[in-house]
């Protein structure tokens, strides 16, 4: 006869009861996030310790370079106020503001000129304007402005006339034509002329040629493919390092002095000179080119800004906007305000 027999012990892998009714672990995570909880947690900003021991440096050193200027009297403060705003400095700055100009209009003209023809189909223009852009690139700028200023030992007359006729449009002297200011706007223009058409020539290549061949596929002029599709896009590569040549063509005229030109430093030359006070007097012309320059640069802001519309969906903030923003940042927060 059987008997079965019941055992009152568990067996070893039988499944346990659950001891509590647990919540699942999407339920934790939703009672962690709940706005309560959340509301009693301190924001605290994240921490750059190698960040304020930089600043911390930096600040002091440009404290003392600041004291190191406004302490040692060898900087002459007094004759830098007394000659900064001089009728013979104001002159030399605007012959320095006209030389610019004019240079500058020579270099980026004859530039856009020469980098069409160096992206020209045709092996002899495209040629000759690479040949320019490596004689002028390969000189020095004073060997060149010199060359220029003695053009007359080369070539004594200069005759200009319309071919095949007697009709003659000029015909002077070459030692009377060539000026110290043409031959500064001829060393300077062509000079910068190089340069510009490298740089117009990338700006150009920068852009997807797909746009182009859209365009033309939707049957868009040339002109306006040119003025409406690349220019716009190319001039986004282009301004960063025209502003750029077109600073290092501000202080290029300096270099004018040999020229015997009165821009702005050789007019300082002439004052320091008959005074002696050198370093006051170069203290004037930097201050000058530093007026300059942040004029530029702040021209340059603007510009770029505005070409940047299609390419970012936010303009870059204005000085005055991120100003704005910062003293907005600095205002204390209002008690019971929340986030």
């Amino acid at each position: 006869m059987s008997h079965s027999v019941v055992s009152s012990e568990t067996p070893r892998h039988a499944p346990s009861a659950p001891a509590a009714a647990r919540p699942p672990a999407s339920e934790e995570r939703a009672e962690m996030c709940r706005p309560e909880d959340l509301s009693r947690l301190r924001v605290v900003p994240a921490r750059h310790p190698g960040r304020v021991v930089l600043a911390v440096l930096v600040g002091l050193l440009v404290a003392a370079v600041a004291y190191s200027f406004v302490t040692n009297p060898r900087w002459e403060w007094g004759v830098v106020a007394q000659w900064f705003f001089a009728e013979s400095i104001l002159r030399g700055l605007a012959e320095t503001l006209r030389l610019t100009v004019l240079a500058g209009a020579v270099g980026f003209g004859l530039g856009l000129v020469l980098a069409l023809m160096r992206l020209s189909p045709s092996g002899l223009i495209s040629g000759v304007a690479w040949t320019f852009s490596w004689i002028f690139r390969s000189t020095p700028l004073l060997v060149q402005l010199l060359l220029w200023y003695n053009l007359g030992y080369l070539y004594e007359r200069i005759t200009l006339g319309v071919p095949l006729t007697d009709v003659t449009l000029v015909d002077a002297r070459t030692s009377d034509l060539m000026t110290p200011m043409l031959a500064a706007i001829l060393g300077l223009g062509l000079h910068q002329a190089a340069y510009a058409a490298e740089l117009i020539r990338g700006g150009i290549l920068s852009v997807d040629q797909g746009q182009l061949e859209a365009a033309s596929a939707l049957g868009i002029p040339a002109r306006d493919r040119s003025l409406r599709i690349v220019l716009p896009q190319a001039m986004r590569a282009i301004l960063p390092t025209a502003f750029n040549e077109i600073i290092g063509l501000v202080k290029g005229t300096s270099i004018v002095y040999v020229l015997a030109h009165a821009e702005l430093f050789f007019t300082v030359q002439l004052v320091y000179g008959r005074t002696q006070q050198v370093l006051p007097m170069l203290l004037v012309a930097t201050l000058w080119y530093v007026v300059i320059t942040s004029a530029l640069s702040i021209g340059q802001f603007y510009i770029e800004r505005h070409y940047a519309k299609g390419a970012v969906r936010t303009l870059p903030p204005t000085p005055l906007q991120s100003l704005r923003s910062r003293l907005a940042r600095l205002r204390p927060t209002p008690t019971g305000a929340t986030a």
